[in-house]
């Protein structure tokens, strides 16, 4: 709340303080100049109060202590500010009637148990002021600290995608260009097809990662034009045996996913085993969510080709990580490595 609006805010709950109060005393008594003149000194002595209270808070960082440390300053200050109050009053009307200038109706009640029930009334005031204020200020800087999360989360997320970005495209898209200006000469039309392919993949990868999930089906055209290109580069070196349930079919999953899977098994796999071999990719449910397994030749060996502390590859520590964010409940990649064969496993609702 900037200045203006706080100050507008005090005036009108001071102010009508010290009118509810007059309002109260003339069910009594007359209301006099006197009276009218002490309750305003009231009411700006409360502003007064009320403002010190809060600077002396934001001076001391108050709300950043423990709460036990928080809550004593809360009780224990007001009733200070309210001591200091109701003496620089008393000092106010002792001048003015030493001068002449206040009068007040003899029946009118005097005494220290009065000066006490005015201090304890200032006290409680003082509570409720100073409790919805720093109420209020947790409450904003709950609010501030959560959107700082939320775009901090955004920025990560922004940022990982591009991560991925930058992983899948140049990592083939140099031995495209190089096969499709070779083919140009040799099959023309293939060429346009796999140039129509190679538009594909970018424009999925561009389009589709910024979303949370996408159609299966979205998926699985773009990782076949994807594989279409790589079997440019490797030739009968690598083949892809799919075997997609029917039953998966309006299922939905985080962009890349598969094309991750099937570009690391490549990467990892086709790219450095003799001859090459077969990768399998096989999609089906299982127990209500979807089951997505890529199988290829090689060997995994954590403690050599893992950056990570989780034995995957880069691309994988990543996917798993967006796992937990929009896989769904209990949503896990799992890899195993024998008989020569490496196999990820993804698992996630559907």
């Amino acid at each position: 709340m900037d200045t203006r609006k706080r100050m507008a805010v005090q005036a009108l709950l001071w102010s009508g303080y010290a009118a509810i109060s007059l309002a109260m005393v003339s069910t009594f008594q007359p209301l006099t100049g006197s009276l009218v003149f002490v309750m305003a000194c009231v009411g700006a002595g409360l502003w007064a109060a009320s403002e010190g209270l809060r600077s002396l808070a934001l001076w001391q960082g108050w709300l950043d202590r423990s709460p036990p440390a928080l809550l004593l300053r809360l009780v224990m200050m007001p009733p200070l500010f309210a001591v200091l109050l109701q003496l620089l009053l008393f000092a106010i009307n002792k001048a003015g009637l030493s001068l002449g200038l206040l009068q007040f109706p003899p029946a009118m009640p005097r005494g220290w148990l009065v000066l006490l029930s005015y201090t304890l009334n200032t006290t409680i005031m003082l509570w409720l002021w100073l409790a919805a204020w720093a109420g209020l200020q947790m409450l904003h800087r709950w609010r501030v600290g959560e959107i700082a999360k939320w775009q901090a989360e955004a920025a990560a997320r922004a940022l990982e995608l591009q991560v991925l970005r930058a992983q899948v495209n140049p990592h083939f898209l140099f031995n495209a260009l190089n096969n499709l200006r070779a083919l140009i000469n040799e099959d023309p039309a293939r060429a346009r097809e796999m140039l129509s392919r190679l538009s594909n993949t970018l424009r999925h990868t561009l389009q589709h990662s910024a979303k949370e999930r996408v159609p299966l089906a979205d998926e699985l055209a773009v990782v076949r034009d994807y594989v279409a290109l790589e079997q440019l580069h490797h030739e009968e070196r690598l083949r892809v045996d799919w075997q997609v349930d029917p039953a998966t079919a309006g299922a939905s999953v985080p962009p890349m996913l598969l094309q991750l899977l099937v570009e690391n098994a490549i990467k990892h796999g086709i790219a450095r085993t003799p001859g090459g071999g077969v990768v399998d990719v096989r999609i089906g449910r299982t127990g209500g969510k979807l089951k997505i397994a890529v199988d290829n030749p090689g060997q995994w060996k954590p403690q050599l080709n893992a950056p990570t502390s989780t034995g995957l590859g880069l691309g994988l520590a990543h996917l798993r990580e967006r796992l937990t964010r929009a896989g769904g409940a209990g949503a896990d990649c799992r890899i195993a490595s024998a008989d020569g064969r490496v196999n990820v496993t993804v698992e996630l609702a559907a």
